[in-house]
């Protein structure tokens, strides 16, 4: 554990910061978890509003650093895809 008062500080600050980041890795999995099931339900229509929701979710995510922004950019472009190849069939 940290001696200096600074150092308390800084672990007390990562603890914090963890929670949060933390909260929004869970929240990028449960839209992309939605995304995925409303695909394999063959529901085109609102597979395509819940992406329009996950993508929101992992801009954001990314944007903020908490999730890098490729794979959050990877992430979008294999949902849209999944969803574009169910609205064609």
């Amino acid at each position: 554990m940290a001696n200096h008062k600074s150092a308390l500080k800084r672990a007390k600050q990562n603890e914090e910061q963890k929670l949060i980041n933390t909260g929004y890795k869970t929240r990028v999995k449960n839209v992309v978890k939605d995304v995925r099931s409303e695909i394999a339900e063959g529901a085109g229509d609102k597979a395509k509003e819940t992406l329009k929701r996950a993508v929101s979710v992992l801009q954001k995510t990314a944007s903020k650093g908490v999730i890098h922004k490729k794979k959050a950019a990877r992430k979008i472009s294999r949902l849209a895809l999944q969803t574009n190849q169910l609205s064609s069939k």
